[in-house]
């Protein structure tokens, strides 16, 4: 039997996001050691194969980064400054999102040179697919040439850049999944989902017409964060064949905003036994995006071919399963 010292030790940043907290499900159920660091309350499955240490940290101050990643064997980071309105639209506007976005990434490359730990930890980034801005092509494969159009993507991109530059100097085993647009189908508190999905489903069941920017001809690939903890849990056992670069993590499924929209009505209905609300056009509100208007939808095969992951969640599966779990946590 592997002692205690042997277990791999793994830091999650931002360990209790919605995201973070999909990926700690998935690597409780692994013999390893975990530190979980988030700043709100983090959710510790009740069955756990992993020994868990929780850490509430506000990774901003003095020496937490460093403290959150002494000795670990593996980091998954994915720590995003969403400013007091809970969305990464506060990066424009907000002097703390840079420090935060970026700032805490050279932090741990710093923390990780300054150590010199005798292996080079690995180290797995949540990007964007939004990174890429505007494309010519119907489908992004990570070929690309990178011209972001927000704040938000522009503090990813360097951050990305930065943890491929401390790879290439042999300091970290580093790579960054571009994830697309995510959403929760329940399996974790349905309050952790703040993305459009959940914002639109709770407006349905509140019997509140789905208002949508333009004709909602804007395309999306919509990633259930299931799918994408998977992916990173893969990147960590996958980590020498993808370490150096990034990688596009989605389903490769078109969905139009306007057709979102409508399975959301429709899902909503059959769930509450109400009428469809409609869903209506309405211009693009004062903290819209130039990204907003710009389709967005990943071709992952790269991914799947170094890895053999892929997506299993089906939209309307995830769709319908949210739905029954916004009824069961607000019965």
């Amino acid at each position: 039997m592997a002692t205690t010292a042997a277990k791999p030790l793994i830091t999650v940043l931002g360990a209790s996001g919605l995201l973070g907290t999909a990926v700690t499900r998935e690597l409780a159920a692994r013999p390893v050691r975990l530190r979980l660091v988030g700043r709100r309350p983090t959710t510790v499955p009740r069955r756990s194969r992993a020994e868990v240490e929780v850490h509430p940290l506000d990774l901003t101050g003095g020496d937490a980064v460093t403290e959150a990643v002494r000795g670990a064997d593996a980091v998954i980071h994915l720590v995003a400054h969403m400013g007091k309105a809970s969305t990464w639209r506060a990066a424009a506007a907000d002097p703390a999102a840079e420090r935060v976005n970026l700032g805490l990434v050279h932090d741990l490359i710093d923390a990780v040179r300054t150590h010199r730990p005798e292996r080079p930890p690995v180290v797995v980034f949540a990007g964007s697919v939004s990174q890429a801005g505007r494309s010519s092509s119907a489908r992004l494969d990570g070929s690309e040439p990178d011209e972001p159009l927000t704040a938000y993507d522009r503090h990813k991109l360097a951050a990305e850049r930065a943890i491929e530059a401390a790879d290439a100097e042999g300091l970290i085993r580093g790579s960054t999944l571009r994830l697309s647009t995510l959403y929760s189908r329940g399996t974790d508190p349905t309050a952790l989902d703040r993305g459009v999905v959940s914002v639109m489903m709770r407006r349905a069941f509140a019997q509140q017409p789905l208002t949508m920017w333009h004709d909602g001809s804007t395309k999306r690939d919509l990633l259930c964060v299931d799918d994408a903890a998977t992916a990173f849990v893969t990147a960590l056992d996958q980590a020498e064949t993808l370490s150096g670069r990034h990688w596009l993590v989605g389903t490769g499924q078109v969905t139009s905003v306007a057709d979102l929209f409508s399975m959301v009505s429709k899902v909503v209905a059959t769930r509450s036994g109400r009428p469809p609300v409609p869903v209506i056009s309405v211009a693009p509100a004062e903290h819209s995006m130039p990204t907003d208007v710009l389709d967005f939808v990943a071709d992952p095969s790269a991914f799947q071919e170094a890895t053999g992951w892929t997506a299993r969640v089906p939209l309307l599966e995830g769709l319908e399963s949210a739905a029954a779990a916004i009824v069961h946590e607000s019965a």
